[in-house]
């Protein structure tokens, strides 16, 4: 793959043999932009046999192969001619792309460059065109383009040689509000991308040395004059052969917006905590000791934080009942929670008051921790207990009352005895007997007068009739009897003889 003949000074030949062996495309043109040869790089990156493959001239081979910019404008005359090469003894590289008919309609970038070449001396005989194929370089910087504007992390590119940003994509015009216009072309003086950073100083130093920089926080001014929390860092790249930095940046505005979040969660439930009326207590699940109580818990047990804090419930024999104090702990260890679980408490000073916990594992800076609420129920009980004795009382003879007020009362006594668990046909005739005397407000010694029996006949029956209907007293049978609609009657009294 070689041109025709050229006539060639001996002392030249040398010459020659070594454009002819280099790895870059050689076109060997005279003053009038004719090709006079050509060596087998070039050939082979033009899939040429012969130098005519190339072109007659300088223009037929620009048209030959649709020279144009890589922005797809066509290549001017002017731009690539013979007479502004022979003017200057190095012209400028030009990058074009260059199509290769019959293979597959091939693009490649090649970057061109005219050397002028004298042969006698001071003749200015021939202009030598240097071909580099740069089409791998220019294809792996397309690619980094393409991913570098859709990469959804916030980027800029900063040129080394005058601190100017050259690059910047989508992700960083979208976290900050910026323009391309607004960030191209400015220098990190009037677009400062470490502002509010430690250590800003030793960071230019590195940028203007093409060093790393390390990651720091910064505050990023946006176009409203807000500022954005971020954490930058530079990575040295090269771009078009010109060193330059690649910044990326972390957006930490949602992470101080969740820190803000948090602080004001933990300074409203510290409030409600320290401030409520109810008795609160965080302890550790492991061991149980408390490392938090509230004003209320400290005034239930009558101890003070320094006695509390540190110390477990069996450190200060708060629980009456051990088996009930490891029945929750079991509890809460396997389940994590309990709902209003029975608690007698031992105060400071040894008063007992009954209470219901309920309380809720949760972790605090990542220690498995429970919340315990602690309800004084003391009063309540006393409370309850009083107006079933004043309930009792009232049964004891409900032929003053109507029948509704019976069933109200019935009602009340209920909710703490629970409801019977026999009915009527459940009992034996002379249980039945029984019970109707009793709701006629009979003594044991009237019934057994009346039903001609003994008193300890009469209690083995009363005895059978509370474990059937599951009552303690008289009053809560004679409660169970008229919600049955069993009102008493008169029973004729019975001879011993079984007559009546």
């Amino acid at each position: 793959m070689t041109g025709p003949s050229l006539r060639i000074d001996n002392g030249d030949r040398l010459l020659h043999q070594l454009i002819a062996g280099l790895r870059d495309g050689v076109i060997l043109l005279d003053l009038s932009g004719r090709i006079r040869w050509a060596n087998d790089a070039v050939m082979t990156m033009y899939g040429a046999r012969r130098i005519e493959d190339l072109g007659c001239d300088l223009d037929d081979y620009r048209r030959r192969f649709r020279l144009a910019y890589r922005n797809k404008h066509p290549l001017s005359d002017a731009a690539l001619s013979v007479e502004g090469a022979a003017r200057q003894p190095r012209a400028e590289r030009i990058v074009v792309e260059v199509h290769l008919e019959g293979q597959g309609d091939d693009t490649r970038t090649h970057a061109l460059r005219f050397q002028r070449i004298e042969v006698n001396g001071d003749a200015e005989d021939f202009v030598v065109l240097v071909v580099e194929d740069e089409t791998a370089r220019y294809d792996a910087e397309d690619r980094f383009e393409s991913a570098f504007n859709a990469n959804p992390a916030p980027a800029l590119i900063c040129r080394v040689a005058d601190r100017r940003f050259v690059r910047v994509n989508r992700g960083f015009l979208d976290m900050t509000g910026f323009s391309q216009d607004d960030v191209i072309g400015r220098t990190t003086d009037e677009f400062d991308v470490l502002a509010g950073s430690r250590g800003r100083d030793t960071a230019l130093e590195r940028l203007q040395e093409g060093r790393t920089i390390p990651q720091t926080e910064a505050d990023l001014t946006l176009p409203d004059g807000s500022t954005k929390c971020v954490i930058v860092a530079g990575q040295p790249i090269e771009l078009s052969d010109e060193p330059c930095i690649l910044f990326t940046f972390a957006d930490l505005e949602p992470r101080r917006r969740a820190e803000k979040a948090l602080r004001q969660s933990e300074e409203r439930f510290s409030k409600a905590f320290k401030l409520s009326p109810v008795a609160f207590a965080i302890s550790r699940l492991d061991g149980f000791r408390y490392v938090e109580v509230n004003a209320a818990f400290e005034e239930l047990t009558g101890y003070g934080p320094e006695r509390l804090i540190g110390r477990a419930a069996p450190d200060l024999d708060l629980w009456t009942d051990a088996g009930a104090r490891t029945a929750f702990e079991t509890r809460m260890t396997e389940v994590g929670s309990v709902r209003a679980f029975p608690l007698s408490l031992r105060r400071a000073d040894g008063s007992v008051a009954d209470c219901l916990l309920s309380a809720e594992r949760i972790e605090i800076d990542d220690v498995a921790c429970l919340l315990s609420v602690v309800s004084d129920v003391t009063e309540l009980k006393r409370t309850e207990g009083e107006l079933v004795e004043a309930i009792d009382a009232v049964m004891a003879d409900t032929t003053w009352f109507s029948r509704k007020i019976v069933e109200r009362l019935v009602m009340v006594r209920q909710g703490s005895d629970g409801p019977p668990s026999a009915e009527l046909d459940a009992l034996s005739e002379r249980e039945r007997a029984v019970l109707e005397l009793i709701c006629e407000g009979m003594t044991d010694a009237e019934i057994a007068g009346t039903l001609v029996i003994s008193r300890h006949t009469v209690r083995n029956h009363l005895g059978s009739l509370y474990r059937k209907i599951r009552v303690g007293r008289r009053s809560a049978a004679v409660v169970w009897a008229r919600e049955r609609g069993l009102t008493g009657r008169k029973v004729t009294r019975t001879s011993k003889k079984g007559q009546k």
